[in-house]
């Protein structure tokens, strides 16, 4: 897997990318993740890669040109997907961050300002994704996100495939609650279930909790899920007699 992230700020991806287990997962060459940074495209002496808006307004607008330079660079006469993020983009979910995986290589590009020239997302840009309703400083943080989401799924960067397919999203709910050392910490206890050793009865109850906490905390992917199987249907059914 290898992510090409364009960026004003190369530091800040490069300091967080190589920490914790992405950080490992480049170490052992599993994944690679490059900060290329777009003012070394500039076209004028003082790197610059903005200016001020046609038509007005207030902020800088992203430079198309030394986008579109550092963008034939990383793509050396190939084509390679390539993302925008962007509070205007779809929403990021799971689906997409295996839509990625599947791809093997992409680019993601990070906004700055009051957004990128519309021009250069004519020309290179394949979608632009959000990781949500809301605005931040940089694309920075999105994209490393979206690249944190991805290379979490490459074969080897998690002990196994269940580290990733039980959690949050996989199949559409929420993870069940997750409890540790000690079994009473103040006057909170573990469930009785999950001390008792026996590994169907803990299936069983996690795959309830995740349907309760999915029901309860995001009722529109609740809306949107379909019962995987005959117990499915027998807990949702206990569910509705208990709640």
């Amino acid at each position: 897997m290898t992510i090409d992230i364009m960026t004003l700020f190369p530091g800040l991806i490069e300091s967080v990318m190589h920490e914790s287990i992405i950080g490992r997962a480049q170490g052992k060459n599993l994944v690679t993740i490059r900060a290329t940074n777009i003012r070394d495209f500039a076209t004028d002496k003082h790197h610059k890669a903005d200016d001020s808006p046609y038509g007005g307004g207030r902020g800088m607008v992203m430079l198309p040109e030394p986008l579109f330079l550092c963008h034939q660079a990383l793509c050396a006469g190939e084509h390679v997907h390539t993302v925008l993020m962007s509070a205007q983009g779809k929403a990021f979910t799971q689906q997409k961050a295996r839509e990625l995986l599947d791809r093997g290589r992409f680019i993601l590009v990070c906004g700055h300002y009051e957004g990128v020239d519309q021009r250069f997302i004519d020309t290179c840009v394949d979608e632009e994704i959000s990781i949500g309703d809301f605005v931040l400083t940089g694309g920075e943080i999105p994209a490393m996100a979206v690249a944190d989401a991805v290379c979490r799924m490459v074969p080897g960067v998690l002990p196994d495939e269940t580290a990733f397919q039980e959690e949050s999203h996989w199949d559409g709910l929420l993870e069940y609650p997750q409890y540790t050392h000690p079994a009473l910490w103040r006057g909170q206890a573990v469930p009785d279930v999950l001390l008792s050793g026996h590994h169907a009865n803990i299936s069983r109850w996690r795959r309830k909790m995740s349907l309760r906490r999915t029901r309860r905390d995001r009722p529109d992917l609740f809306a949107a899920f379909s019962p995987a199987d005959k117990l499915d249907r027998k807990l949702l059914a206990e569910l509705d007699e208990e709640d």
